[in-house]
């Protein structure tokens, strides 16, 4: 039985022919076939059917009227769709650094000519709503995250005050416009002056990318932010109740106890499960699926609260703050990833709500948008001002702290929708009388739009030029930071790379991860562990974003190599891990005559030691150095005299700061003075003075808690800070410190560096 042919497939008037083309092999088609395909027709012939010969098939070509009706508008194919915003998170940059316009403005306009007001390319549907809302949490996040915890202590009263300023001057400003300009009701214009004294971050990947996150004016501003949007938002819950009449005792009583218990459990319960997690926690895409959900579950502990999500997630930031240093690879992941899909989607969602044609539905709507901009930017900018004088700023940080503090978004379109939908009552015509009209409406999506163009502009000058000063400031060091990781023991590279990280500047170090093969070895597989080790100390400092470099020696001696690669590269630092011990020569060290100090160090340590006149540091890792709560740290009499005092003392310094440890001194009185006597102005370090003698290594070292980490001083015999007695402490930690983190520190001592020639270090 034949069955019919599938669709009238008929040749072109062209050739004459006529009827319908019979297809070969039609028994494969069967009447369920309703529809072929069109891109069968490659295989079908045009004279099919026809007596004689047959003529090659004529190939199906693509073109642009086969393939387009395949493409409908607004994208609905997720493929294409997240191609596009990819494209223009790509595209923008290129385009926008020739035209001189922000990166940041620029991918806004890019989400309004691709949103549903300009060619409709994509709708503003939830998965650009689910993105953009994470891109909002994750600037919060950051901005808590990134912030300098001993810097926000000593200003959180100059954060409170630019808070009641930002707040204030808004409020006042637009309670005139409202009720006095506009003609609004009292409690319309309360709600709309709230608008005006919400804000948004929206700048801050600017501060961010030039790193100037832990300048006075950052931190003001981000710690600003969150008390305005809170009192804001207070007003917003206020207004509302009282206009509905649902303000009673009872409520505020529930929303008080409700925001107490919000901020108590994320600031108090985050931090001990973070340091938990990452104490058993190794693996990397695992820490930053964990870091995700502390940021969404602050958000939504703050929504259940009454508060806005944001606030959540910036108190997620604070309590996650100690637990991700700047320089750590967590750290780097967070920000690349957050730089390169979260923030680019928030802002081109943000971009997709702007309507221009908002312009030309009615003159109340530009006449209040206009009225709502002029006024806003004033009473940011007056806030901005009276900051700058209270507490002397400079003029770049008033116009860095006017950039910050001028863009409204989030709270605001929050704000502006709650009151468009409260409805007081009805006109006789039957239109209801909305707490906010539709004008306001339309006036704040303009005033976003303008603010935000305002905001970019201004953060973009103010945090530049703040950059180049910190760049060209006075007393700058230039002499660069060297350090030698020598590395033979695979489970401690991180370690040891992660400590070299945190302890010096990423604007002056250079690392060097050294491993050396025994020359007289005909192991073919030495080479390979060798190389191993090597590509796994490049792939952790990678992860931070720094260059390490690989040095790969051949030597009998491997003190040998690592005293020749020390001299080669101007090595300032040597970072190494206990019990490092490699065959070597049984021989008599000068100035270290006991088994117990050898047996602890190693025979090869030793001998770097007593050859090697620069800092170096023998660490010992019991739990990851970002959950370290305190850092104490023993310095023995005179060594303050020493030639590499300072060197060390910074080293340790910029730890602390860059973990945001707590820092404990334990010295003798004379040298706890000298300590004092070099702090600087942010320092905010512990001093104890401890007067012990070094032969009881027990009465000398601070009881430690779980989470403490010791650091020892040391000293070569016949040193000047060297001590009767301090040959004891690497055996002693080694027997009784295992579940604690240490740090012995050899600093660079006179004699040393003049018989090696190589301390020449600048580091004032």
């Amino acid at each position: 039985m034949r069955h019919p042919p599938c669709g009238p497939y008929r040749t072109t008037q062209k050739s004459g022919r006529k009827g319908p083309a019979k297809l070969r092999n039609d028994a494969f088609f069967r009447p369920a076939d309703a529809a072929v395909p069109a891109i069968i027709a490659i295989f079908v012939s045009d004279n099919a059917g026809r007596a004689g010969p047959r003529r090659p098939a004529r190939p199906y070509r693509m073109t642009p009227q086969t393939i387009l009706p395949l493409i409908t508008l607004p994208l609905e194919d997720p493929i294409l769709k997240f191609m596009l915003i990819m494209a223009i998170v790509l595209g923008a940059p290129l385009l926008l650094n020739r035209l001189k316009i922000p990166y940041l403005l620029g991918l806004i306009i890019a989400g309004a000519v691709i949103g549903p007001n300009g060619f409709n390319l994509v709708l503003r549907d939830s998965s650009i709503i689910l993105s953009g809302t994470a891109g909002l949490l994750y600037i919060m996040f950051l901005s808590g995250l990134e912030m300098d915890m001993n810097d926000f202590k000593r200003n959180g009263w100059r954060s409170a005050v630019f808070g009641l300023y930002t707040f204030a001057v808004p409020m006042l400003f637009g309670i005139v416009a409202g009720h006095y300009i506009l003609g609004y009701s009292l409690y319309s214009s309360i709600l709309l002056a709230g608008l005006f004294a919400s804000q948004t971050l929206i700048a801050y990947p600017i501060v961010s990318r030039l790193g100037i996150t832990r300048d006075r004016a950052v931190t003001i501003a981000v710690g600003g932010t969150i008390i305005t949007d809170i009192l804001a938002l207070m007003v917003l819950t206020v207004v509302v109740g009282l206009a509905t009449g649902q303000a009673d005792t009872g409520f505020w009583y529930r929303f008080g106890a409700s925001v107490v218990a919000c901020v108590a459990a994320i600031l108090l319960l985050f931090p001990l499960i973070g340091r938990w997690f990452f104490k058993r926690c190794s693996d990397n895409v695992s820490q930053y699926v964990f870091v995700l959900v502390m940021v969404f579950l602050g958000a939504y502990l703050a929504q259940l609260a009454g508060l806005e999500p944001i606030i959540g997630a910036f108190l997620a930031g604070l309590a996650m703050n100690r637990l991700i240093p700047g320089t750590s690879p967590l750290m780097n992941r967070i920000e690349f990833v957050g730089n390169a899909i979260f923030i680019p989607f928030f802002l081109i969602g943000v971009g997709m709500l702007i309507d221009y044609r908002a312009f030309f539905k009615s003159w109340e709507s530009i006449e209040v948008s206009i009225v709502m901009i002029v006024m806003v930017t004033a009473a940011k900018y007056i806030a901005a001002c009276l900051t700058q004088k209270t507490f002397r700023l400079s003029r770049d940080q008033r116009t860095l702290l006017f950039g910050l503090s001028s863009a409204h978004v989030a709270a605001t379109l929050a704000a502006v929708m709650v009151g468009y939908n409260v409805v007081l009552g009805r006109t006789p015509e039957g239109e209801p009388i909305r707490l906010l009209n539709e004008a306001v409406l339309n006036g704040t999506i303009l005033m976003i739009l303008a603010t935000c163009t305002i905001s970019t502009f201004a953060s973009q000058r103010g945090a530049h030029n703040i950059a180049i000063k910190g760049a060209q400031g006075p007393g700058e060091r230039t002499t660069g930071e060297h350090v030698l990781i020598p590395v033979s023991r695979q489970e401690k590279i991180a370690e040891l790379v992660g400590l070299s990280i945190a302890l010096t500047k990423q604007k002056y170090r250079s690392l060097y991860a050294l491993n050396v093969i025994d020359n007289q070895s005909d192991d073919p597989e030495l080479k390979k562990r060798s190389q191993s080790l090597l590509e796994t100390a490049v792939t952790a400092a990678a992860a931070a974003d720094i260059h390490m470099h690989s040095l790969l020696r051949y030597d009998v001696n491997t003190v040998n190599a690592i005293v020749s690669a020390v001299r080669e590269r101007n090595i300032t630092d040597l970072v190494l891990g206990m019990h490092e011990n490699s065959p070597g020569p049984n021989v008599q060290i000068p100035g270290i005559p006991t088994a117990a100090t050898t047996a602890a160090l190693g025979k090869t340590l030793q001998a770097v030691l007593a050859q090697c006149a620069v800092t170096t540091f023998i660490y010992h890792s019991a739990q990851p150095l970002p959950t370290i709560r305190r850092h104490h740290v023993v310095v023995p009499r005179k060594a303050e005299l020493e030639a590499g005092f300072q060197a060390w003392l910074l080293r340790i310094r910029h730890l602390a700061h860059d973990t945001g440890a707590q820092l404990i001194f334990h010295a003798p009185k004379t040298t706890v003075e000298h300590l004092w006597g070099r702090r600087r102005r942010k320092d905010i370090a512990q001093y104890a003075v401890c007067e012990e003698t070094w032969d009881n290594p027990a009465a000398l070292l601070p009881e430690l808690r779980s989470d403490d980490c010791l650091w020892v001083v040391m000293s070569r015999r016949d040193r000047i800070s060297y001590q009767a007695g301090m040959y004891r402490i690497p055996a002693y930690l080694d027997e009784n410190m295992a579940d604690h983190s240490f740090v012995l520190v050899y600093p660079v001592q006179a004699g040393h560096a003049e018989q090696q020639g190589i301390f020449n270090m600048n580091l004032g």
